[in-house]
């Protein structure tokens, strides 16, 4: 009998973690009653009742699993470790405030069964922010065009990966992992399933601006070389800039001295942008900088506090 492991990623979910593991226990037991069957949860460190309701759920559930971890580890590190733990033949990762929708798991088991290895959830319609779907929808032709790697569009995690992956992953040992990124690089077999986001069934949301330009800067340092030559480039540009304008003041000067009188607000207007200019490339590399710092210390994807239900 084969092995489905389903992975939510969670964090201050006490609104919502019951109502999942009920929804994913009577999914497994009425319509994937042909498989063997485990649900991990993995709690980023929640201050809400989140982890009080998860030992209860484990209590009267030995398939429904938990993961504790010390501390917040990030957006990314958590969900990515709770994947190295599961056992299945395969495994579907969703989150906990029912934004993904539960219903398509079966959709994706049966993909996975006509031999892809991967079956990723596309949202092709949102109900979230016009504004922030709009930001996204930029950001994801913006890395699209600069990376050398494809990537996919609007793809959260939300999928099925097969145990070969989860056994690739296993062997990456990447301390900053950037799960979308990654199964856009190694190349599996891939199917694509188109879905609707729904809002949040309870709860506040966990994203916000930082998480967001957190992400988007991952996958830029990661994925993309543009940043650098950008920098580059832009960096002679503007030193070209400068030179030019400095000769021509000064000859300018030496030749008509004596009605030469431009006063500092050239020399002001010319400080402050190529100040700016330099400020932006030095964030931008520091980008960079900071990503290859996290890998050079290679510091664990994240310590377990407490693990209930494993063998």
């Amino acid at each position: 009998m084969k092995k489905i492991s389903i992975l939510v990623p969670c964090f201050n979910e006490q609104e919502n973690v019951v109502a999942m593991g009920k929804a994913l226990t009577s999914l497994m037991q009425e319509q994937l009653s042909a498989y063997d069957y485990e649900i991990i949860f993995i709690d980023n460190d929640s201050t809400d009742g989140t982890r009080a309701l998860l030992r209860q759920m484990c209590a009267q559930d030995r398939q429904i699993k938990a993961i504790f971890n010390a501390r917040n580890f990030g957006q990314f590190n958590s969900p990515y470790y709770g994947l190295l733990q599961t056992t299945g033949d395969c495994t579907v990762m969703l989150c906990c405030d029912f934004q993904d929708p539960v219903e398509l798991i079966p959709d994706f088991i049966r993909k996975w069964e006509e031999g892809a290895k991967i079956v990723a959830g596309i949202k092709t319609q949102s109900d979230e922010n016009k504004s922030v779907r709009f930001l996204r929808s930029c950001y994801y032709k913006l890395i699209h065009k600069m990376s050398n790697v494809e990537q996919i569009e609007h793809f959260t995690g939300f999928g099925l990966y097969d145990k070969s992956f989860i056994t690739v992953l296993r062997d990456l040992k990447d301390p900053t992992p950037f799960l979308r990124g990654i199964v856009a690089e190694l190349g599996f077999r891939r199917v694509d399933v188109p879905y609707r986001q729904a809002k949040r069934r309870a709860g506040k949301t966990h994203n916000n601006w930082y998480t967001l330009f957190d992400a988007a800067m991952l996958s830029f340092t990661s994925y993309t070389k543009a940043g650098l030559r950008f920098a580059t480039i832009g960096g002679a540009i503007t030193a070209l800039i400068s030179f030019g304008v400095a000769v021509y003041y000064t000859v300018y000067k030496l030749t008509h001295w004596e009605r030469f009188n431009a006063g500092m607000v050239p020399l002001i207007i010319g400080v402050f942008l190529f100040s700016g200019i330099q400020t932006f490339f030095i964030g931008f590399l520091g980008e960079y900088i900071m990503a290859i710092n996290n890998r050079i210390m290679n510091r664990p994807l994240a310590i377990e506090e407490e693990r209930i239900n494993f063998e």
